[in-house]
């Protein structure tokens, strides 16, 4: 494989060798198979084109100083997946056949996975979508369990750790008090996308969005979780319908160990204006530094914007915290909670 400059990559979709991937119909699962050709043959009724019975997961596999390769709580993923099919009442792999198509998929792709020294990983997709024929409005009988990957670099080619703006989302909901936003349904995203959109366009990185029946408190950002530090503790919002975040999961646990103190619970937005750090995370960044927050209110006389301003550089309880995860993720720190998995060479 040619030399590859991973410091030029962002995260975006790149080539590599093979994607697995097994079909449940009739409730039962098929052998799983391993494709070079990318693009999937589905009826123009599949359910996936009409109704969205679709969801995924974010994974990452690490290449670690001592050259081994690791998956970062694969389990945990594999039980979200479950979740949302039950939430969208359709078929989803076990635990052991969501881990094994994954380590099969790293495995055909082994030539992709970067080298330690690039600090570039190789982000995993595993999808799960309806395929059977349908018209009704009604839950998929019949679905594809599909791993894909892609050799990534950072979340929107930002350096790790260099903070970036953020505004509130005053017009736009992403999830319903009610609904589906503690799940990780691909409606969910394309619900986000228009607000998402204008936000960039504004010069934003990210997009804070509330909760969407008072429009008082936080919920979490376009991409991730969000979370915040405080006279020394760690607080991060505890809704119904902010997506369980297994990298905020893990970062509360790690806090524990650095002695803050946890606490989930509803953040409102005044409350912003107390935060000494402010950071989203997740699978794709593990974190990243927000350094301002806008609030644009729209009264009778025009529209007034207030900034929240948390510095121009990551906190450094944020940056101990980080580098606690991401040392764990390749081998340069203990891995005292048996978070990680090792794939083996399939040579």
């Amino acid at each position: 494989m040619s030399e590859i400059d991973y410091s030029k990559r962002s995260f975006n979709y790149y080539p590599t060798n093979a994607i697995v991937f097994s079909k449940c119909v009739g409730n039962r699962w098929s052998a799983p198979e391993v494709t070079n050709d990318f693009n999937f043959s589905l009826h123009c009724f599949a359910g996936v084109f009409h109704y969205a019975p679709s969801c995924f997961e974010g994974m990452k596999a690490y290449r670690g100083v001592d050259g081994r390769v690791r998956l970062f709580r694969p389990d945990e993923n594999a039980l979200r997946m479950e979740s949302s099919a039950r939430y969208l009442d359709m078929p989803a792999p076990s635990v052991e056949m969501f881990i094994d198509m994954c380590v099969k998929c790293v495995q055909e792709n082994w030539d992709c996975i970067p080298p330690y020294e690039s600090g570039a990983s190789l982000y995993l997709r595993p999808v799960l979508f309806g395929i059977n024929p349908q018209l009704g409005i009604k839950s998929a009988a019949d679905v594809m369990f599909a791993v894909m990957c892609s050799a990534v670099g950072t979340y929107s080619g930002a350096k790790s750790l260099v903070p970036g703006a953020a505004v509130l989302s005053r017009n736009y909901d992403r999830a319903a008090t009610y609904g589906s936003g503690g799940y990780k349904l691909g409606a969910n995203y394309a619900q986000s996308l228009h607000a998402y959109n204008l936000a960039h366009k504004m010069g934003y990185r990210e997009l804070l969005f509330l909760d969407s029946a008072t429009h008082s408190h936080i919920e979490e950002f376009g991409s991730s979780n969000f979370f915040a530090i405080k006279h020394g503790c760690y607080i991060t919002p505890n809704s119904p319908s902010v997506l369980p975040s297994i990298t905020n999961k893990s970062l509360r646990k790690v806090a524990e160990e650095f002695g803050l103190k946890v606490e989930r619970r509803t953040i409102f937005i005044d409350e912003l204006e107390t935060f000494e750090e402010v950071n989203s995370c997740g699978t794709a960044v593990v974190i990243t530094p927000i350094s301002r927050i806008d609030d644009k209110v729209t009264l009778e006389s025009g529209t007034i914007t207030r900034e929240y301003r948390y510095g121009d550089v990551c906190g450094p309880v944020s940056e101990k915290l980080y580098k606690r995860i991401v040392g764990i993720q390749n081998g340069t720190e203990e891995d005292n909670y048996g978070w990680c998995m090792f794939v083996n060479d399939p040579k």
